[in-house]
């Protein structure tokens, strides 16, 4: 009797140890989509010889239309494509801009980009009509009218802008639709209310602020003025936050900042998240640093491979065998 139960437990600990070795489950639950790995680029509609650079950025207007915003020097800055994937119109070549990093696309349709070279906020109509500059180019600083490699833009529903003053300031500007100055918060550090880089920012229907602090590894909560409600330590290094129309969070994330880095953003996935408590709500693997979601539930990611991958609701439901390679791409 004792050795049958030497043998159980032997068997028991085995069957622990191979446990540990598989792989981890998605949070939440796998959300079942599929994949288009190169958006824009298949089929390939754009002028002949261009092709994206490192896209950091990506965005949907109210037509569905998409906006890719890339590190390359084979196309335009900006490219925006139909919904199917075709060209439709680019701009910003020449000295537009220096590194690109963020894009997004306000209620009126706006452009707003930012760029951490040339330390400035550009506002766009989606024709390429350039409305507005904030920040003195080439020219870092912490005051009302300069930044310091500012990261990514933010819609409040009053109308308030917020910019994630990213990398170089760590803080958080509050600005009005035309450019006024309003307040700003966040200092380097670890406390609540301090930032190691402020990568990201997106804000509710209610004006709730969400500050992804990436090399702390966490998400950060604000009120609109700025006050520390609350933060999340278990999202990892978060990439990028977007809140849709009907206060659905998504996240782009990564298990935390040196996977991160050391992946160069290979290594992410995709997590919904119930925004009122931080409760991942459903995950999937994705490379990206950019994410945008559209009313219809398509998933949009920039990707510093040099691509845009489109998800869309679906699942296999068997493997395709002998015959994959002969398939046409996803």
């Amino acid at each position: 009797m004792r050795m049958r139960i030497l043998c159980l437990l032997s068997l028991l600990g085995v069957a622990l140890v191979a446990a540990e070795q598989g792989w981890y489950p998605h949070e939440g639950g796998l959300m079942k989509y599929r994949v288009n790995i190169r958006f824009g680029e298949e089929p390939d509609t754009m002028p002949a010889g261009w092709k994206f650079g490192r896209v950091s950025a990506v965005a949907t207007d109210s037509a569905n239309n998409v906006y890719v915003f890339h590190r390359g020097d084979k196309a335009d800055p900006i490219v925006v494509f139909d919904a199917g994937g075709k060209f439709l119109r680019s701009w910003g070549a020449g000295d537009m801009f220096g590194t690109e990093h963020g894009l997004r696309i306000d209620s009126d349709d706006s452009v707003w980009t930012t760029d951490i070279v040339t330390q400035q906020v550009k506002k766009f109509t989606k024709e390429g009509k350039l409305l507005l500059t904030l920040g003195e180019k080439g020219k870092a600083g912490n005051d009302e009218n300069h930044f310091n490699r500012p990261a990514d833009i933010a819609f409040g529903p009053n109308g308030e802008v917020y910019i994630a003053d990213g990398y170089g300031n760590s803080r958080v500007m509050k600005i009005t639709r035309d450019g006024k100055y309003i307040s700003s918060w966040g200092k380097p550090g670890r406390g609540p209310g301090e930032f190691q880089v402020v990568h990201s920012v997106a804000v509710d229907s209610a004006g709730t602020v969400y500050v992804s602090d990436r090399e702390n590894n966490r998400i950060q909560v604000f009120d609109p003025n700025g006050k520390f409600l609350r933060m999340w330590t278990h999202l990892g290094a978060t990439q990028n936050i977007f809140i849709t129309p009907e206060d659905e969070m998504w996240i782009i994330t990564h298990r935390d900042n040196i996977e991160n880095l050391t992946y160069d953003t290979l290594a992410g996935r995709i997590m919904k998240i119930d925004r009122k408590t931080g409760k991942i709500l459903g995950a999937m693997e994705s490379p990206g640093h950019w994410i945008d979601v559209t009313k219809e539930g398509l998933i949009f990611i920039g990707s510093l491979t040099g691509n845009v991958f489109r998800w869309y609701p679906g699942w296999l439901d068997r493997g395709l065998g002998s015959l994959e390679a002969l398939r046409p791409p996803n």
